[in-house]
């Protein structure tokens, strides 16, 4: 049998990428005082002046304890880090806590939040996060594992996001 014969740099360095290639996939959410982030969206902004083009960035950040609590802010900075540290700070500021039964929202519920349409639904034990775009970091850093929805009406992440978020504010426990 032929065999693979690699240099000990060789295995050395695809040991290096494949590592990187994981640790990408891990560092989605951080975690500081309990609570993990993720950055949902980052854009650059352009304005026209007399003196030429201002450039600056803005950051949609997610903030949850994955008990309950998640919050959402938009950051708006001169560089990437500055808008990301203020989206940061605002999603803290703002966190709601969110209901949960048996580890999905304990009824439907339908939002109109500005151009967006939101319709989320309990699911059984075990479906998973059965909606798109930035719904499902949103739930997952809220802590529900189980729900199936559906965003009309509009493709901006940023609209999405408060609209998912103001349909969690509006969610009651089954116990009232």
């Amino acid at each position: 049998m032929v065999g693979l014969r690699l240099s000990q740099k060789q295995l050395e360095k695809t040991a290096l990428q494949f590592k990187m290639r994981n640790m990408k996939k891990k560092n989605d959410y951080k975690s500081i005082d309990g609570l993990e982030e993720k950055v949902l969206l980052i854009r650059r902004l352009s304005k026209k002046t007399k003196g030429g083009n201002s450039i600056s960035f803005s950051a949609l950040v997610v903030v949850g304890d994955m008990k309950g609590k998640v919050g959402i802010g938009l950051g708006h900075g001169l560089e990437v880090p500055q808008a990301i540290k203020k989206g940061m700070s605002l999603a803290r500021r703002t966190m709601v806590s969110v209901p949960i039964n048996n580890e999905t929202i304990p009824h439907d519920i339908r939002v109109k939040y500005k151009g967006a349409e939101l319709l989320l639904r309990p699911a059984a034990q075990g479906v998973g996060l059965k909606v798109g775009s930035v719904a499902r970091p949103i739930l997952s850093l809220a802590g529900i594992t189980n729900v199936s929805g559906k965003i009309l009406r509009s493709r901006n992440k940023i609209t999405n996001a408060y609209a998912i978020m103001e349909a969690l504010k509006n969610l009651k426990s089954r116990n009232n």
